[in-house]
């Protein structure tokens, strides 16, 4: 009998991260699991979001996104970045960061080639390029500072090479790429004539002293980049969907058209508010960092007092940590435990994995909450002190 589901739908799970969500839910715990903020988004997205609304902005926008948005978008790149692009030709909205990279392969990447994907890496990178008929070749970031080995790159690349991802910052590791690993990254891209397609979501989350380096101002890199990014993150708008790809006209043009098909739009009235939002002034990137690296910095302690071991972040809002003190025998039975029996959800190391295996010793926590909710899961995680019997 013919299978009745494809088979690249058999190659990958569903989130494990949405899936502790859920469990949380179940058990009322504090949901340090998916990466959400629980504190309101600034006023004044949220009022341009309301007129837009009420001054009927419900209609489609342009498919590949509202000309006030695209122009926002490319004066807000070139103050930060450095970077020119044309809002014309070089800019896709997308219903955010996620199927900015699902377009983005989709339109790129064919089958039987390669994607390099970094790990751990976030959970959709593996799942896109199998969607896109591709093999991921894994190269590992290794603790405590995740970085990777140099001659294990290299031997990734080759001949069926299209695509390298690259997540800086990232999760769930809080790394932050240097110039000096991405200028690496670049010559390899130059020498087999594979495109770097970058999610920079996090890229205004940055701690003491990480510099986020836009990849495409890389000597080289701006035709041969893709760069993501969104609102989600920066503005704590998760639930908007927006996001938006910046490439050269030849890829945008066969992204826009994946786009079209996927979705046909992003939501009309939040790109205005996301338009808004793109004019923030430099106080408030400076401000939203500062109030996540408090949130970092009360965590960690935390973690460290209930017997995790901690890789600290340098960029991002999530912390991996180690759980070997406790004697688990796998993550996943861990992390189910930790919600049922303290009440604290967090994501299993081995879902960042290709390999589940080498994950099986980590948990990942976010910290984008306020800072009761924080002290809220520190009470309950004061539990595995004294031997709490469900973990």
């Amino acid at each position: 009998m013919r299978a009745i589901v494809s088979h690249r739908s058999t190659l990958f799970t569903e989130s494990v991260i949405r899936e502790m969500t859920r469990l949380c839910q179940q058990h009322g715990g504090v949901n340090l699991a998916q990466g959400f903020p629980d504190f309101p988004a600034p006023d004044a997205i949220k009022e341009e979001a309301a007129r837009a609304v009420r001054e009927d902005v419900n209609q489609y926008a342009i498919t590949w996104g509202a000309k006030r948005l695209r122009d926002a978008l490319v004066a807000k790149t070139r103050r930060h970045a450095g970077l020119d692009y044309d809002a014309e030709t070089e800019v896709t909205v997308c219903c955010g960061t996620t199927e900015c990279m699902a377009a983005t392969l989709l339109a790129l990447v064919n089958p039987g080639e390669e994607v390099i994907i970094f790990e751990p890496f976030y959970e959709n990178y593996g799942p896109d390029a199998i969607l896109c008929g591709a093999t991921p070749r894994f190269v590992r970031l290794r603790e405590p500072d995740w970085s990777y080995d140099s001659g294990e790159l290299e031997r990734a690349f080759g001949n069926r090479t299209k695509a390298i991802v690259i997540n800086t910052p990232g999760n769930p590791t809080g790394k932050v790429f240097t110039r000096e690993e991405l200028s690496h990254i670049a010559e390899l891209c130059a020498k087999w004539g594979v495109v770097a397609v970058t999610d920079e979501i996090y890229e205004h989350i940055l701690y003491d002293g990480a510099r986020h380096v836009p990849p495409a101002s890389l000597p080289g890199m701006r035709e041969r980049t893709v760069t993501i990014s969104g609102v989600s993150k920066t503005y704590s708008v998760t639930g908007w969907r927006i996001g938006w790809c910046l490439a050269p006209p030849a890829l945008t043009n066969a992204i826009r058209k994946v786009h079209d098909f996927l979705t046909v739009g992003a939501p009309a009235p939040l790109q205005e508010a996301a338009a808004v939002a793109l004019e923030s002034p430099p106080s408030y990137y400076e401000t939203l960092a500062d109030n996540y690296r408090k949130r970092r910095d009360y965590l960690l302690p935390a973690l460290e007092a209930a017997g995790f071991q901690t890789f600290k972040p340098s960029g991002a809002y999530y912390v991996m940590t180690d759980i070997s003190s406790f004697g688990a025998s796998d993550d996943v039975s861990f992390a189910r435990s930790l919600v049922a029996g303290v009440g604290v959800a967090a994501v299993p190391g081995s879902s960042f994995y290709s390999d589940p295996s080498a994950g099986r010793e980590r948990l990942r926590f976010h910290f984008a909450r306020r800072r009761e909710t924080l002290e809220a899961a520190a009470r309950r995680l004061g539990s595995l002190r004294a031997g709490a019997p469900a973990v």
